[in-house]
């Protein structure tokens, strides 16, 4: 670990700029080094002499703030917190987004392997449950005005589209027809259930980190997005929403199945945001194009029109 002092990148005079604004840390001997994972933020773990723990830094990344509410995403992360799921929350700095979190020890980020054991799978359900029944956040965004403000962003920066962009936008407008009509069960979710969110500890227990997405949103999208994530197969999946929502019909199958194709939809476009704003050193546009690709072949499933009308 660096001491205050010892920066020689422009991430690490940037993280000692934001150590200097924690006044109860003032003239205390500090140590810091990154934590590798993230494609959003900076992230840092820091240590401060005399203290007891170590602490989590989230320094936000550059053009973030085109879909990140910072106050919003602090809001939820005590929420989850409070929900017994989530890590203290220690400090907020407002005027620069900055979170502060107590560093979970004993903990490491999981991997899609993890959830092959039952008991990794069912504890992290319990853990999104745990945070979708708590009381509703202040911020809503559903799915449509995820996906809504992504195009828009992509339409003012030049993103890429893929040649087909106008029949995936085509489906995207029946699938809001279908769920709209359906109505949306708005609850508290994480909306970023990638495996490296899920902290794994002792005897399995899962910790959830990361609500900088987080909004009022469709319960079934928290699923379909964390399952389109960890690629489970169909029996699994199955086991899962039968824990979740106590059975498992045609009509929830459905709406998450729709739910996977919006959730691909949504990260295919946020990824082309980002290819344009972004400083983070990862290939923005391959992943995008990669979720595109599985956005399409939900849509061009024989089954789609059905999914549709079974809402």
């Amino acid at each position: 670990m660096k001491q205050i002092g010892d920066a020689a990148t422009d991430a690490e005079r940037a993280i000692e700029g934001v150590l200097a604004k924690m006044p109860a840390w003032a003239g205390e001997p500090i140590r810091y080094q990154p934590v590798s994972g993230g494609i959003s933020n900076a992230n840092w773990r820091v240590s401060v002499d005399g203290h007891e723990i170590d602490y989590f830094v989230k320094v936000p990344g550059r053009g973030t703030e085109m879909f990140i509410e910072r106050n919003a995403a602090n809001n939820a992360s005590r929420r989850a917190h409070e929900s017994g799921v989530g890590a203290r929350v220690v400090d907020f700095l407002v005027d620069d987004g900055i979170e502060i979190f107590q560093f979970v020890e004993g903990y490491r980020a999981s991997t899609n392997l993890d959830f092959m054991r039952p008991t990794v799978r069912m504890n992290a359900l319990k853990g999104l449950k745990a945070f979708n029944d708590s009381p509703r956040l202040d911020l809503t965004k559903t799915i449509f005005d995820l996906i809504d403000e992504h195009l828009h962003q992509i339409a003012e920066l030049d993103g890429y589209e893929p040649p087909d962009f106008a029949w995936l936008k085509a489906q995207y407008e029946n699938a809001r027809a279908a769920v709209s009509a359906s109505g949306l069960d708005l609850v508290p979710c994480m909306n970023d259930t990638l495996a490296g969110n899920f902290m794994l500890g002792p005897d399995d227990e899962v910790m959830l980190v990361d609500f900088e997405y987080a909004s009022n949103n469709d319960r079934a999208y928290e699923l379909a997005n964390w399952f389109g994530e960890m690629f489970f197969p169909r029996t699994v999946e199955r086991e899962l929403v039968e824990a979740y929502y106590g059975s498992c019909t045609p009509q929830i199958e459905a709406r998450i199945a729709v739910m996977k194709a919006l959730a691909d939809l949504k990260w295919s476009s946020w990824a082309m945001v980002q290819e344009r704003v972004s400083a983070i050193d990862f290939d923005f546009h391959k992943y995008g194009v990669w979720k595109h690709m599985r956005a399409r072949t939900v849509m061009h499933h024989p089954d789609w029109p059905e999914w549709l009308r079974s809402l």
